[in-house]
């Protein structure tokens, strides 16, 4: 899909097609991030903080239990 800018006051912007939104689940209150490796801009919906450290504690937890048996099956 190839998509040009629309100009909205001095800013640009992009408008997607609603079955594009509808696929990913996305509306107008839909938090979103933006960001960018220099070449692409990724749009995707905001992490739930709250998800985001409850799954670091998690890989922490596991990485402490079973770190040396995860080491073993990488090599």
């Amino acid at each position: 899909m190839t998509k040009k800018l629309t100009r909205t006051g001095n800013s640009l912007a992009l408008v997607l097609d609603k079955p594009l939104l509808d696929r990913m689940g996305i509306n107008a209150d839909t938090p979103l991030e933006v960001s960018t490796n220099g070449d692409v801009i990724v749009i995707s919906r905001a992490r739930d903080e709250k998800r985001s450290r409850r799954f670091k504690a998690i890989v922490e937890d596991l990485d402490a239990s079973f770190g040396g048996v995860f080491n073993r099956l990488a090599e």
